[in-house]
C-alpha cells in the first residue's frame, strides 16, 4: 500500500511541475500579444487622429479664415498640433502645404520622355519645364497655402513614440514611429491671404468716436 501512495506521490509532483514549465512557456507569449495588440491599436488610434486633424486643418485652410494675431500657416498647424498633443512633440513633427495646378498633377513631376521605360526620368531624358526654372522638379507643388480655386495638398508627418519597450525589436530597434497623413482640396473663390490681423480689441474705434464727441 504504502508503494502505491508513494508512486501516486511521484506523478501529482510530476504534473505540478509540468504545469510550471508549460506556465513558464505560455505567459510571456500571452503577454506579448496582449501588449502588442495594445500597442498596434495605439498607433491606429494616433494614425486616425493625425488623419483627422489634417483635414480639419484644410477645411479651415481653404476658407482663408485666420485668428487675429495670426497667420494662416501658423493657425494650420496649430490645429494639427493641438490634435497630436501626447502623441508626439512639434520637435519631431513637419507639416506642409503645396500648391498644385490640378488634382492630376499633385505629387507628380514633371512630364518626361522615358526614353529607356524605366518609369523614372534619367540624365539626358527630355522633360517639359513645366515652371520655367531650368531644372527638373520631381514634384509641381509649390510651398504655400494658394490664392482663389488653387488646389492645396496639406500633408503631416508626426514622430510618435512607442508605449511598451520591447516593441522597439519589432519595430527594428527604433523606439518612435512615424505617421504620415495628407489630403488635397481646393480653395474657395473668396480665399485671400491677408497676413496677421493685428487683436486691438476695436480700440480705434472708441478713439474716433472720442474725437466726434470732443468735435460736438
Amino acid at each position: 500500500m504504502s508503494k502505491v501512495i508513494h508512486i501516486l506521490r511521484h506523478i501529482r509532483l510530476g504534473n505540478q511541475g509540468s504545469a510550471a514549465i508549460e506556465f513558464a512557456f505560455i505567459v510571456p507569449i500571452f503577454l506579448l500579444l496582449v501588449f502588442g495588440l495594445y500597442e498596434v491599436g495605439y498607433f491606429f488610434f494616433a494614425k486616425n487622429v493625425l488623419e483627422r486633424s489634417v483635414r480639419n486643418a484644410a477645411r479651415q485652410g481653404i476658407t482663408g479664415y485666420v485668428p487675429c494675431g495670426m497667420s494662416r500657416q501658423a493657425f494650420i498647424t496649430q490645429i494639427i498640433d493641438q490634435a497630436m498633443l501626447g502623441f508626439s512633440g512639434v520637435e519631431n513633427r513637419e507639416v506642409t502645404q503645396k500648391v498644385y495646378p490640378s488634382f492630376d498633377t499633385v505629387g507628380e513631376g514633371e512630364p518626361f520622355e522615358d526614353d529607356n521605360g524605366d518609369g523614372k526620368r534619367n540624365g539626358g531624358e527630355e522633360f517639359t519645364d513645366v515652371n520655367g526654372n531650368g531644372l527638373y522638379d520631381e514634384d509641381l507643388g509649390e510651398a504655400g497655402l494658394g490664392g482663389p480655386g488653387d488646389i492645396v495638398l496639406y500633408s503631416a508627418e508626426y514622430e510618435v513614440d512607442t508605449i511598451v519597450s520591447f516593441a522597439n525589436g519589432i519595430l527594428g530597434g527604433n523606439d518612435t514611429i512615424t505617421l504620415v497623413a495628407s489630403v488635397a482640396v481646393r480653395n474657395e473663390d473668396s480665399v485671400e491671404d491677408v497676413g496677421i490681423i493685428p487683436c486691438n480689441g476695436g480700440g480705434g474705434d472708441d478713439d474716433d468716436d472720442d474725437d466726434d464727441d470732443d468735435d460736438g
